[in-house]
């Protein structure tokens, strides 16, 4: 019996020729109109520049529209998101925003609740500081994500966890620091409430 040589694998395609994804033209819509309201590009050039993002079907497509254009901030270079709880307290979530690689939150007499829920993160891991202080800070994470609370200060409010260790991969892991203060730090998975919102509306933004 003769014996047919294995057939060669196929070769990776190059970069730019990979196939763009939604998400992919979406990022390049967003920094065309970026730039607009900056004054880089005017009107008409948006236009004939979001059409082609639109119509691209390649990552080599789609650079060739923001190649004159600054590259966006990432998010690891973004400032710190800090929250103070102030009197009335504060709250950044649920709906979608943009996380940086460093939230602080200080619950002061009014309390901070951070809420990842509904959020797109592509960072590796996320740092967040959390001082209890008086009224105490709760974070909430979606169910594919983790928690590493080994730099955390438990304090006389006390730290709870209620996170479970299995993370997805691709998804952050949040890594906690910080003190509970008197009134505590809590980081959960969404809770009975929250998952009926989130439910009823997963497109909330």
């Amino acid at each position: 019996m003769t014996v047919q040589p294995p057939e060669p694998s196929p070769r990776p395609a190059p970069s730019g020729e990979l196939r763009a994804s939604h998400d992919d033209r979406e990022a390049v819509v967003e920094q065309l109109r970026d730039a607009a309201a900056e004054g880089r590009i005017d009107f008409d050039e948006l236009d004939s520049r979001l059409e082609q993002a639109l119509k691209s079907k390649t990552h080599a497509e789609l650079a060739v529209l923001t190649a004159d254009l600054p590259k966006p901030n990432s998010s690891e270079s973004r400032p710190p998101l800090v929250l103070k709880g102030g009197v009335y307290g504060a709250s950044r979530g649920p709906g979608r925003w943009e996380v940086p690689g460093h939230v602080v939150a200080h619950g002061g007499v009014g309390g901070v609740k951070v809420d990842f829920t509904r959020v797109e993160c592509r960072l590796a891991e996320v740092a967040v500081e959390a001082y209890g202080e008086t009224s105490g800070v709760t974070i909430v994470i979606p169910d594919a994500w983790a928690a590493d609370i080994s730099g955390m200060d438990p304090g006389v409010g006390g730290l709870t966890d209620t996170t479970t260790p299995d993370r997805l991969p691709g998804t952050p892991l949040i890594r906690l620091t910080g003190s509970g203060g008197s009134g505590g730090v809590v980081i959960r998975h969404p809770n009975r409430r929250e998952r009926r919102k989130l439910h009823s509306n997963p497109t909330q933004g």
